[in-house]
């Protein structure tokens, strides 16, 4: 087995969540890794939900935007980190 894909929360996550990052074993996709989240915060996985609606989530930091949203591919030792959405002129 590969090295474990690191999942990085925004601030406002991490101390919501009590950590500020945490290591998946395997995903296949961004959107295994939120269902794996979703999983690993159990009572918490509504606060997960609704912070991460107003974060971007980046892979190696670029955001998923610009690949292939929550079905982007996966390799052991990817960066995945959830970064605080920000406006401003």
């Amino acid at each position: 087995m590969g090295e474990p894909i690191v999942v990085e929360l925004t601030y406002d996550m991490g101390k919501e969540l009590g950590v500020p990052r945490f290591e998946v074993a395997t995903a296949a996709t961004v959107a295994d890794v939120v269902a794996a989240a979703r999983e690993r915060f159990g009572a918490k996985a509504d606060a997960f939900g609704r912070l991460g609606r107003v974060a971007n989530v980046a892979v190696n930091g670029v955001l998923i935007s610009h690949r292939k949203g929550m079905k982007t591919r996966l390799q052991p030792g990817d960066r995945v980190s959830f970064v605080k959405a920000a406006a401003g002129g």
